[in-house]
């Protein structure tokens, strides 16, 4: 309960700045672009060397990207279907498969299930939610965040390469089992530590429920699949497979996490509908607070 004050409280600052004239309407980017180039590739530098590659835990790590690969088709059929334009289709498929699994899952998987249980999170956010964003966003920043020009292979492959989280993503791992020295371990903590912070006050900078009537049906869909669907097949394709035990639990919880403050992030700076995405993040952190309850019930 308290992360998710402190989490809603940054959002309120946000909404307050964006009311104060003196905060250029920029602002918001500015802290997005702080939070890409700085604070979240201090944070995969400090997560990666702490993973440690166990076969026994093939349900954490494979989850995730079952679920990416299930929002996806899902938000396709539908931007067909309701014939959704390219900046939403391109900011569903950024935020929908893309759960807030760190922030919000590692703490919310302590008080549900306890501390014995945090290592499954945490594998489930860094084998898949971090590389997630690292590979999948690129691809989809990519292919979505520009209409002008419809984008190449090789403008695709440049993209990825040259995504800063992507980029110490590769270098985390090649130095994985190098010990930081301290000074370096200091400065990358408290680095890191300015990622929610600073990327909620831009959320909270940009977010406004006064949505055009085009808006409000991709916002529905979006978080009924990201805060119910998801988790809820979740639950069935592992009770279908025979799968049981807490890393199936904590698997289960964290599908139903809400949309990822970091790729709503990157969703704003490449104009991916800023304002659905920040109501995506916004409401979906709200709305967790009923249904990661609910979900834990029918564990």
């Amino acid at each position: 309960m308290e992360n998710f004050i402190i989490t809603i409280t940054y959002l309120i600052i946000g909404m307050a700045l964006k009311r104060i004239p003196r905060f250029h309407k920029e602002t918001g980017n500015v802290l997005s672009l702080f939070v890409i180039y700085v604070s979240l590739p201090a944070l995969v530098l400090l997560k990666i060397p702490e993973l440690t590659f166990s076969s026994s835990l093939l349900v954490p790590a494979l989850m995730p990207w079952v679920m990416l690969l299930l929002s996806c088709l899902a938000i396709l059929l539908l931007s067909k279907a309701l014939h959704w334009d390219r900046q939403t289709t391109g900011c569903l498929l950024l935020m929908i498969p893309l759960g807030n699994t760190s922030f919000l899952g590692i703490p919310m998987v302590k008080a549900f299930f306890g501390d014995q249980a945090i290592s499954y999170a945490v594998l489930y956010d860094q084998l898949g939610s971090f590389l997630a964003l690292a590979t999948y966003g690129s691809l989809i920043l990519a292919l979505y965040g520009r209409e002008e020009v419809k984008p190449t292979l090789g403008d695709v492959g440049k993209k990825i390469i040259t995504f800063p989280p992507f980029i110490f993503l590769i270098i985390a791992f090649i130095f994985k089992d190098a010990a930081y020295p301290a000074v370096l371990v200091t400065i990358l903590k408290a680095l890191s530590g300015t990622l929610v912070p600073l990327v909620m006050v831009a959320v909270g900078f940009q977010l406004t429920l006064r949505l055009s009537k085009g808006s409000t049906t991709p916002l529905c869909c979006g978080l009924a699949i990201k805060l119910i669907a998801a988790p809820v097949t979740a639950l069935f394709l592992c009770r279908l497979a025979g799968l049981e035990g807490e890393a199936v639990d904590v698997s289960i919880f964290e599908a139903g996490m809400p949309p990822m403050v970091s790729a709503g992030a990157l969703a704003i700076l490449a104009n991916l509908s800023p304002a659905l995405t920040a109501a995506l993040v916004g409401l979906g952190i709200l709305l967790s607070f009923a249904t990661l309850p609910l979900i834990f019930q029918f564990l």
